[in-house]
Formats: structure tokens, sequence, C-alpha cells
């Protein structure tokens, strides 16, 4: 059994999809502390052929909360934000089907940060018809004192996992010697370049999966997922 684990992210770029897509179960960190630098909160769309930064707006708070524990701002405008991604992309070729999409997620009528970005998530991927199955981490009855490549062994012992597929990004992070000794084997995805038109304006890549919907099918974006990767 395949199994990869992540925090949730706001519409996050395909990579985080395809990772979804090459794994049997997909735990979504949720007691794990929030961070202001990653993409939690926020992504970047195309805007007038450049790369423009969109966010979720949250209540001012401890630092050291964790993901689970963070709230929306109470003057989150969800309708400015839809106004926003319908004015840049109410000219791409999918936006009819893609924006019900993106609405539905961001109409969300719950300020948990946690629950708003996992039901996104969730929508996405139900659009996306990717069905892996999908469990969030404090529902795993593991030690959660546990930190790092210690809990990420103990979630997988505890699914009875055979391989775990981390992103590229986190080599340096992890050792296949450790894994291996629990008989797991430790593999990398690596997200290859998808480009794809972008009205008459130059690729700008790595953009939120938002881009992706407005711009390709269902059945393209499978293909994206499916071949536009490396498991190494």
């Amino acid at each position: 059994m395949k199994l990869a684990i992540m925090q949730p992210y706001f519409f996050p770029y395909i990579g985080y999809f395809q990772l979804i897509r090459a794994v049997d179960t997909f735990v979504i960190y949720d007691n794990i502390q929030y961070s202001k630098k990653g993409w939690v909160n926020r992504n970047r769309i195309l805007r007038a052929g450049k790369e423009a930064l969109i966010s979720i707006p949250l209540k001012k708070d401890s630092d050291f909360l964790d993901i689970r524990d963070r709230r929306l701002a109470a003057d989150f405008r969800r309708e400015r934000l839809l106004n926003q991604i319908s004015d840049a992309y109410r000219r791409a070729p999918y936006f009819a089907e893609a924006f019900p999409i993106v609405e539905t997620a961001l109409r969300h009528d719950d300020d948990n940060l946690f629950r708003f970005l996992y039901h996104a998530i969730i929508t996405v991927c139900a659009y996306l018809q990717v069905d892996t199955d999908i469990t969030t981490s404090s529902a795993i009855p593991i030690d959660h004192t546990l930190r790092g490549q210690d809990k990420v062994l103990a979630i997988c012992e505890h699914a009875a996992a055979s391989h775990y597929i981390n992103p590229i990004g986190g080599v340096s992070l992890y050792s296949r010697e450790d894994f291996l000794h629990r008989n797991i084997q430790l593999q990398f995805l690596k997200s290859l370049p998808c480009p794809y038109p972008q009205l008459d304006e130059p690729f700008v890549p790595s953009l939120s999966i938002i881009d992706v919907m407005m711009f390709n099918s269902v059945r393209r974006i499978g293909q994206f997922m499916n071949s536009n990767h490396e498991v190494l």
C-alpha cells in the first residue's frame, strides 16, 4: 500500500494532486503547527499574463497554534476573492466548468482553517475524478508528540504501508535506510513541466490548480497527473 502525507494548502499546484493520485492513502496533517512562510493560506493565479497572489486572511492568533486551531478572519470577503478569480479567468476555455468548483470551495461556510482547506481539496479531487482515500493525521492513533521522520514512520506502520512517497523537495529530510529498516520503501515524486496555453500569454508555470483547471479539460489534467511526473 502506497501512502503520502502533506500539509493542507490553498488550491495547491498540480504536483500536490499528482501525489494524491500516486498513492492509495493520502494523509493531510491537521495537528501540525501553522507556518506563515508556506502556502497554507495563499497561492498564485494568472492575472493579465503575470502571476498574482491570492490569500485567505486569518484571525490574529498565536503563531504556535496547529493548523486545525487557526480561524479565518471575520472580515474575509469571499465574494471579493471570487470576483478576482472570475475577472482573471473569465476568458479561459474551461471557465464555465471550473469556476463553480472554485465557488463551491470558497463559499464553504466554516471559519476553521483546516476544515476550509480540507473541503477545498476534497472538492477539487472530486472534480478531477481522483478517488484516493484521504484522511487526517489526528485520526490516526499514534503518539502525536513524535516529530518529523519519526511521526511519518509511525503513521506508515499503523497504516501497514509498503511505500511512502514524498515530494522531491524532502529528499534531505528522510533516510531510505531508516524506512527500509521498517520494511517501507521510501520514494520521491518529482513533478515535471506540463505547459499548456494560457490565452495569448507566455506560459507561467507552477500556479495554483485553479489555473490548470481553467485552461484544461478534466481529461487533460488526468493525463498531466498520470504522466508528467517521476517517482524516484
